[in-house]
């Protein structure tokens, strides 16, 4: 277990902009930082950063926290394992304590499969480097391609035995299960004995983008025609090889800075650039490009340039990515080796400035590609042309933005020397159709009409929790079955209760000059009210303003986090937002943060470039402060003055003088109020 120690100093040290930025291509944004969301598909982006306080806010899906909370929700850390990747970030030695049965039981399915794999890639590693065989063979062939000890090591590249059980055997031998050696295709189960699925092979680890190891790829190293030559890790719930990119770790950060990536095919094309210094490049494994692995791309940058063989195999798998990636709104470039050639070879041959010339003179829109390429298969026959014409229209077609798809049609029309007036004739009716097939595919999809009674089969109510005085039932509900459901009502006490969470996170500490009211006898003894200012730090005023109401916030999460920030108040002189988030108790972590990053919404959505200038809440505190605590006293007294009349009005016949006059009183109260909030208050209702 990983000691308190440990877990400070890693808070302490880690920025969260640069953890998110290994993963999402940030911009600055103010003091802020912005990009695409990292969990939904968006163009626009809804992706804050905020350095000052710590944490991150995504607008499109509502998932925010701090840099742990983003490993947790993007890379599906457990909370140790998101410590231990911050720790291995800034290199923070681990202050490890016992770990009880109880903790140990914790550790899921997923977890299991994980620390199989991590076990595996070590294991595979050291064999390559300390064994016999694996020196002899492994080492060898990885030396023969030219590849160094730092290179062997960046990819933890290692060796299978021959032997049947070797990895099965040493991995039981430590102590993990045979169903997640199993479970991650490391072990084949036979009802003999199970045996290693990449025996006698050199092994590469995929590892998602923050550097878990999802799976493996095996490439044999005889001359066996009944084996495949590469064999992969089966589909698992850690690996989906749709939605992972070879070498996306060791590439992130490289791809970000330089604001493009190359897409090669296999594991030594990537292996063999990063030694000749490129770095910014992945490969689809050999499997056909998917739209999960551009949009992986697409975190980082906009830009793709697609690295492709010297060969017609090679050539065919370009030209079916380039509609792929132009689709998810991103820039494609192509580039291809001379005849025999491929990105492996090509590196090994030609020196850094070389392969980078090389590359930058030979790189080429999409639309000159396909012009180049294709054009050779047309040679003079009309046909042939017309349909290689219509191929690169379709192409543009699938890109979103209308200006870029101006801009290619024109370039196709020069190119092509065909009109512009007959592409983007074309392209409409390209257009058209897909949007009609959409349509179709819709209506198929959707089932025949049914009349559904608006309940919950249970409760006889179609709303949310009954318990919940936000979704719940209304107050006259009868609680029988197909009750209309009422428009939801907008919760004044939640807001306001929900303005003194924020008010304590965002002013707590600072100390204000408050109107303090009393009564107080003059001289001749007449009982007067006096008002006086007092200096107050907010959350005093807040918690003492509360007290004297004798009122606690009906919302149990928001009491809750109150009373965890009156507590942290109490114990530490200053408050510090991340001392505070560090310590936050997971349950905790979403309310805090979405009310943290409600003011970021002004930079996400350039209110201020549209001559639009919010309020900021900071101008005057104090009366921030005092107008949230008189309105939601106002709120409450109106209720009890309608619920005053509700008893007046159920039993007219009784002697109510006595609720005639607490409703006199109280509404006198609401006039005070009215008064100290500088406008009108009309009673709650």
């Amino acid at each position: 277990m990983i000691s308190q120690n440990t877990i400070d100093t890693v808070f302490e040290t880690a920025r969260v902009e640069e953890v998110i930025g290994d993963f999402v291509n940030l911009k600055r944004a103010g003091s802020n930082f912005k990009g695409l969301s990292p969990f939904s598909d968006e163009r626009s982006p809804s992706f804050m950063v905020s350095p000052a306080k710590g944490i991150w806010k995504d607008f499109s899906t509502g998932k925010g926290g701090n840099s742990v909370k983003f490993l947790m929700e993007h890379s599906q850390f457990t909370y140790p394992e998101a410590i231990r990747y911050l720790a291995r970030k800034y290199n923070i030695e681990i202050e490890e304590t016992e770990q009880t049965d109880a903790e140990k039981a914790i550790t899921d399915v997923r977890e299991s499969m994980y620390l199989v794999s991590e076990f595996a890639k070590e294991y595979f590693h050291n064999t390559l480097l300390h064994s016999e065989e694996g020196k002899a063979i492994g080492l060898s062939y990885f030396k023969e391609r030219g590849f160094t000890n730092e290179t062997i090591k960046k990819f933890s590249l290692g060796y299978s035995p021959e032997t049947w059980d070797a990895l099965t055997k040493e991995a039981l031998g430590k102590g993990y299960k045979l169903e997640f050696l199993e479970s991650t295709g490391l072990t084949i189960a036979r009802e003999d004995r199970p045996f290693d699925r990449f025996k006698g092979r050199v092994m590469f680890p995929i590892e998602s983008m923050s550097g878990r190891v999802l799976g493996f790829g095996g490439r044999i190293l005889t001359n066996d025609k009944k084996a495949a030559k590469y064999l992969n890790s089966p589909e698992s719930d850690i690996y989906h090889k749709s939605r992972v990119l070879y070498g996306i770790f060791q590439a992130k950060q490289s791809i970000a800075k330089l604001n493009n990536c190359y897409l090669v095919e296999g594991y030594t094309d990537v292996i063999q650039f990063h030694q000749a210094g490129i770095e910014n490049v992945v490969a689809s494994s050999g499997t056909a490009l998917t739209p999960d692995q551009i949009r992986l791309v697409n975190r980082l940058t906009k830009n793709i340039t697609v690295l492709f063989d010297g060969d017609a195999a090679g050539l065919r798998a370009s030209i079916r990515g380039i509609d792929l990636i132009l689709e998810e709104g991103m820039n494609v470039r192509v580039c291809g080796f001379p005849d025999g050639e491929d990105p492996d070879s090509f590196a090994r041959k030609n020196s850094h400035d070389d392969l980078v010339a090389y590359l930058e003179a030979n790189s080429k829109d999409f639309i000159q590609f396909k012009a180049s390429i294709l054009m050779n298969e047309a040679k003079n026959d009309p046909i042939k042309k017309a349909d290689l014409i219509r191929d690169m229209v379709t192409s543009i077609s699938k890109i979103p933005d209308r200006i870029q798809r101006e801009v290619y049609l024109q370039e196709c029309a020069r190119i092509m020397d065909i009109s512009e007036q007959v592409l983007v004739s074309t392209l409409a009716q390209l257009i058209q159709k897909d949007i009609a097939d959409a349509d179709k595919k819709q209506k198929q999809q959707q089932k025949p009409f049914e009349v559904v009674r608006n309940q919950n089969p249970n409760t006889g109510y179609s709303g949310g929790d009954p318990d919940d005085p936000r979704t719940g039932p209304p107050d006259d509900y009868p609680g029988e079955p197909g009750y209309p459901q009422q428009a939801e009502k907008v919760d004044i006490l939640y807001g306001f209760e929900r303005k003194i969470i924020e008010i304590l996170l965002l002013y707590g500490s600072v100390l204000e000059d408050f109107e303090d009211v009393y009564l107080k006898a003059d001289e001749e003894g007449v009982i007067k009210e006096v008002s006086e200012k007092r200096k107050y730090k907010v959350y005093e005023k807040v918690y003492l303003s509360l007290q004297e109401d004798e009122v606690e916030l009906s919302n149990s999460l928001f009491q809750s986090i109150f009373n965890g920030l009156i507590d942290f108040y109490n114990q530490n002189e200053s408050f510090s937002l991340d001392k505070y988030l560090m310590h936050l108790p997971p349950e905790f972590a979403q309310e805090v943060t979405n009310i943290l990053m409600e003011d970021e919404k002004v930079a996400i959505h350039n209110w201020e470039g549209q001559n639009i200038f919010p309020k900021h809440k900071n101008v005057t505190i104090e009366q921030n402060v005092s107008d949230t605590i008189f309105s939601m006293r106002w709120y409450l007294v109106s209720k009890i003055i309608q619920e005053l009349k509700q008893s007046l009005l159920s039993d007219p016949q009784e002697d109510n003088s006595e609720l005639l006059s607490m409703v006199v009183d109280y509404s006198k109260l609401l006039n005070n109020f009215s008064r100290k909030l500088g406008r009108v208050v009309v009673p709650y209702h």
